[in-house]
């Protein structure tokens, strides 16, 4: 089971916001950009302030990006406002995003750089292979091992119990390859 499942519930909760940002001009493209640009500056404070209190930055990071995510996709479709640059810029934001969000952890005390290196290869991979699946059934797949909201997940909760499961981290890392 993956999160995917409540796609649907949570894109009902968003929707009166979708309506109100297209009414306000906003564009899929403009979220693609907040949510990036959010993703960014985290991750640079992670980097910079490495084993503080900075991880519990991350759930909420995580939660807002994923919210955002859904809105852009939601405006493209529902609100027909797609483009062949947004579609591009949302994937290549994607990868982006989780990069500079999960790259930050191979900063912290006792993390391997290798395996969080090998963490954000395999999450590179899994984007990979969801847009290769498009190209042969015309459907974007989300799965895993495991796919972007579940990994957001995890790693949100891994930022709520910061720095209790700090020793545990290079276990986590290595378990979501």
């Amino acid at each position: 089971m993956t999160l995917y499942s409540f796609k649907p519930a949570f894109q009902a909760l968003l929707r009166p916001l979708m309506f109100f940002l297209n009414r306000r001009g906003v564009t899929p493209n403009h979220i693609t950009l907040a949510a990036l640009i959010m993703s960014l500056f985290a991750g640079a404070l992670m980097m910079i302030i490495p084993g503080c209190q900075i991880f519990f930055l991350l759930p909420a990071v995580l939660f807002i990006r994923m919210a955002l995510n859904a809105l852009d996709g939601m405006l493209a479709r529902e609100c027909r406002q797609t483009s062949r640059l947004g579609a591009i810029l949302n994937e290549t934001g994607d990868v982006i995003a989780d990069v500079a969000l999960y790259l930050p952890l191979a900063f912290i005390a006792g993390s391997q750089l290798w395996l969080v290196l090998a963490l954000l290869f395999c999450a590179v991979l899994t984007e990979f292979c969801g847009l290769l699946a498009q190209t042969q059934t015309h459907v974007r797949s989300y799965a895993g091992p495991p796919g972007k909201s579940d990994r957001a997940l995890l790693f949100g909760g891994w930022g709520l119990c910061w720095p209790s499961l700090a020793p545990w981290s290079n276990l986590v890392w290595g378990a979501r390859c």
